[in-house]
């Protein structure tokens, strides 16, 4: 048995039971459950940890039961029924929300109980339900997914009385937390100085990958589309993602660098794919170009073993420089050495894994392929470099004991050791 399979059979295993007699109810609100890969690695370890857990989330990516029971966690469900668009239409989206949410959290209590709310943002809303739960003595636990303020910046490209409003929501958020769990330590550093909150109470739960989800496999030269290389994407594509920079960058590296053996392979979809579509197309790039839309894992795993480099052109926002990128340690765990712009998180994940360009600069970010392309015995290099940081530091088995610690410190401080 290899060290790493010891820590994952620890992770899934535990030697005792911690959370028996604890009961606990994850919210989350932008995301459907088991799709959230973070919140199903936390709700699994919990669970495989002794503790009674509930999840309300809303329906979507092909989870539409009102109510399922998945290894041992009970998933409730409720619709939303609307795309938000503008201050109104958020406004509808959020009190839709927190109306199923406090329907389906009175629910659970009814039938299970609930001894602490663990609430993943955004948006910085969820406390409203703890407080709601609050004189039947339960805690909250604020699971800081994206730091909101910045979010809203980045989505509207201003400040102001909203921006200020989510400014209060954060600190309200904070205020009423039991403990925060932080994704990496720039968030950690926010739960600290923005939130006030005392440094025993923050522990930083990184979204580690689950490395036996993340196969090794063959790759498939027909996704190369006759090219001698495949760059591969994995990830949403909205507004803060720069498909729009991957595709500058595609035009110089095709056309100006003269390096027209390569294909891009873009899985995943989004609100801004279409518009991607229809600009790739504009600049006569379809050729160089597949977009699969969302896709199933497989083909997701065939795509990304595929590729030759992997990039992530996350456009440098105050939110993307803090945040740390589910799909830069997917890249890292299929061996793929990366291209990416210059961040403060992006660089604490991946190191010398990554090439990173100028920030926003599609002319570097192309200068960076290409110097990778040309390059194989660097490329390999750098993809070892990438798996022995997650296998080391950033796996999933990592996260799972900083959770339960975060959970026992919060069943402390409510006197229920």
């Amino acid at each position: 048995m290899t060290a790493l399979t010891g820590r994952r059979e620890l992770a899934a295993e535990p030697a005792s039971k911690p959370g028996l007699g604890r009961r606990v109810l994850i919210v989350v609100e932008n995301l459907p459950v088991p799709f959230d890969r973070r919140v199903w690695s936390e709700a699994t370890t919990l669970a495989a940890a002794g503790y009674d857990v509930s999840v309300i989330c809303p329906m979507g990516k092909g989870h539409d039961a009102e109510y399922e029971l998945l290894e041992g966690v009970h998933i409730h469900r409720h619709p939303l029924p609307f795309e938000a668009h503008g201050a109104l239409g958020y406004l509808r989206e959020y009190g839709n929300a927190l109306w199923h949410e406090l329907r389906l959290a009175l629910k659970v209590r009814s039938q299970r109980g609930i001894d602490v709310i663990h609430g993943c943002n955004p948006p910085d809303l969820i406390f409203l339900v703890a407080w709601a739960l609050r004189p039947f003595g339960v805690r909250y636990i604020f699971d800081h997914h994206d730091i909101c303020p910045e979010l809203f910046e980045t989505k509207f490209g201003k400040r102001g009385l909203l921006w200020g409003a989510t400014r209060l929501l954060e600190r309200l958020t904070f205020g009423t937390a039991t403990v925060s769990i932080a994704t990496n330590e720039s968030y950690a550093e926010i739960a600290r100085r923005r939130g006030k909150m005392r440094a025993e109470d923050v522990f930083v739960v990184r979204s580690g990958p689950k490395i036996e989800r993340l196969e090794l496999r063959p790759a498939k030269p027909e996704l190369k589309k006759g090219a001698s290389h495949l760059i591969g994407y994995v990830g949403v594509i909205g507004q803060q993602e720069g498909l729009d920079l991957l595709l500058d960058a595609a035009e110089h590296l095709i056309h100006e660098l003269g390096r027209r053996d390569v294909h891009f392979g873009i899985v995943g979809g989004g609100p801004e794919l279409p518009l991607v579509v229809a600009d790739c197309e504009r600049r006569g790039l379809a050729d160089w170009f597949t977009f699969t839309g969302r896709a199933p894992d497989d083909h997701l795993l065939d795509m990304l073993n595929t590729a030759d480099i992997c990039v992530n052109p996350d456009r440098v926002t105050p939110m993307n420089d803090l945040s740390t990128m589910n799909k830069i340690l997917e890249y890292m765990t299929l061996k793929k050495p990366i291209v990416q712009f210059d961040m403060k998180e992006g660089r604490e994940s991946a190191g010398e894994a990554s090439l990173y360009a100028t920030r926003n600069d599609p002319v570097d970010f192309a200068r960076k392929i290409a110097e990778l392309l040309d390059d194989p015995k660097r490329r390999e290099r750098m993809g070892e470099i990438g798996r022995e940081r997650v296998e080391t530091r950033f796996s999933w088995d990592h996260s799972a004991p900083v959770l339960l610690a975060a959970y026992d410190r919060a069943f402390q401080k409510a006197g229920r050791v």
